[in-house]
């Protein structure tokens, strides 16, 4: 016990900026650094050294989700303890999230096979339209809001607005012809289509994405304007496309498969066609982690900024513009996670209680990385060729009210 007492002070006395009180597993408790701790692991079971030193990511999140670990305010009115214990290990140089010792294996890489990756997909989005229904809002936009007027905006109005933003960046012209990658449930390309007037394609693996959007097609009057297609986007073939978008999906696509897929969207352009890719990047490096990639996302790789913008020029797409959206992100993942846990009950007669400590510890734990500045998202604006009188001379454009 005094061996394990001494390792785990040795991971846990320097990976904070403030104090930390710790309670081990015999009861006795521990404050880290100085002064009043408003922070409390409760370690209500061992978790073994071979295990964290192994891979610290997967051993401390599985001891959170199997109870074995607590995070909690000491006054136990903080409702984002998580979010602020990993920010602060973030924030820490001396941090097991910093500390090699503490990641030695990363996740194999897997091939993105289509097949593969349909499992991936349904592994996450197939989890079921009911669950998400119940914290995402109405237009059920599983990516970054886009906050026009600060923390003030409602999460609906800031992810009607992301849509906007994206499609204005665009500019888009009546008529032409619209190809969304990865189209979620929907609200982007019905949208595109409803009030931008564009004859519109959206692509999914989601069998539940699938049947929802058709649903919505249907309801809204849109099927000579509007179609869905349950597949792989590497098997759109020779199609042709004026504007593409694609949000939250080179994420899923693999380290192998980047330039691969940048080579798709310049190939499904046409000439002077206009794209804007919207996904999670690091500026510091790609890199994957293992909690993530075993219990949320499978496969998944968030791509460093050099890795993108050399796939992007590689392709022979041009860099119009780029935006950081990192704040928006935060945002947007802290009022999922009170969402969640306002219907948390309803979600646990679903799904069960690990996976409600589970969900939890992914929101609370993306928002951290976003609020640290571990992973960034960005809005990249491409063209097929110079963009010439496609789009005007300034930003001020994208600003405009439709």
């Amino acid at each position: 016990m005094v061996l394990e007492k001494t390792f785990y002070k040795m991971m846990l006395s320097k990976s904070f900026p403030f104090p930390v009180k710790v309670t081990y597993w015999d009861g006795k408790s521990k404050v880290y650094g100085n002064g009043n701790p408003g922070l409390e692991i409760v370690f209500n079971e061992k978790i073994p050294i071979t295990d964290i030193t192994r891979n610290a990511s997967l051993a401390l999140g599985e001891g959170y989700m199997d109870k074995k670990i607590e995070i909690k305010s000491t006054n136990g009115s903080d409702k984002q303890a998580i979010q602020k214990l990993i920010l602060g290990a973030y924030q820490s140089a001396d941090s097991f999230m910093r500390n090699s010792k503490f990641r030695k294996f990363m996740p194999k890489a897997k091939k993105h096979t289509e097949k593969q990756n349909q499992a991936d997909i349904h592994s996450h989005y197939d989890i079921g339209n009911e669950f998400y229904k119940l914290w995402l809002d109405p237009t059920m936009t599983y990516s970054c809001a886009y906050f026009t007027n600060g923390n003030t905006d409602d999460l609906e109005a800031a992810q009607i607005a992301k849509v906007h933003h994206i499609l204005k960046k665009l500019n888009p012209q009546k008529g032409k012809t619209f190809l969304d990658i990865g189209c979620g449930w929907g609200t982007l390309m019905l949208t595109a289509a409803k009030e931008y007037d564009l004859k519109v394609t959206g692509v999914t693996l989601s069998e539940q994405q699938y049947k929802l959007v058709n649903q919505k097609i249907k309801a809204m009057g849109l099927q000579d304007q509007a179609e869905v297609l349950l597949e792989d986007y590497r098997e759109l073939k020779d199609r042709k496309f004026d504007y593409i978008t694609s949000v939250g999906m080179f994420e899923h696509v693999g380290s192998e498969n980047l330039s691969g897929y940048f080579a798709d969207i310049a190939k499904y352009l046409n000439d002077n066609g206009i794209a804007l890719i919207h996904g999670i990047t690091r500026q510091q490096g790609g890199a994957s982690n293992a909690w993530i990639d075993k219990y949320i996302f499978p496969g998944g790789y968030i791509p460093g900024l050099q890795e993108i913008v050399g796939d992007i020029v590689e392709n022979n797409l041009q860099i119009t513009d780029m935006e950081t959206l990192r704040r928006h992100y935060q945002r947007t993942l802290e009022i999922w996670d009170k969402n969640f846990n306002a219907i948390r009950d309803k979600a646990q007669e679903m799904m069960g209680e690990r996976f409600c400590r589970m969900w939890d510890l992914y929101l609370q734990a993306c928002a951290a990385s976003f609020e640290s500045g571990n992973i960034d998202v960005i809005q990249y604006l491409l063209t097929k060729g110079p963009s010439g009188e496609k789009l005007p001379m300034t930003r001020s454009y994208m600003l405009t009210e439709k």
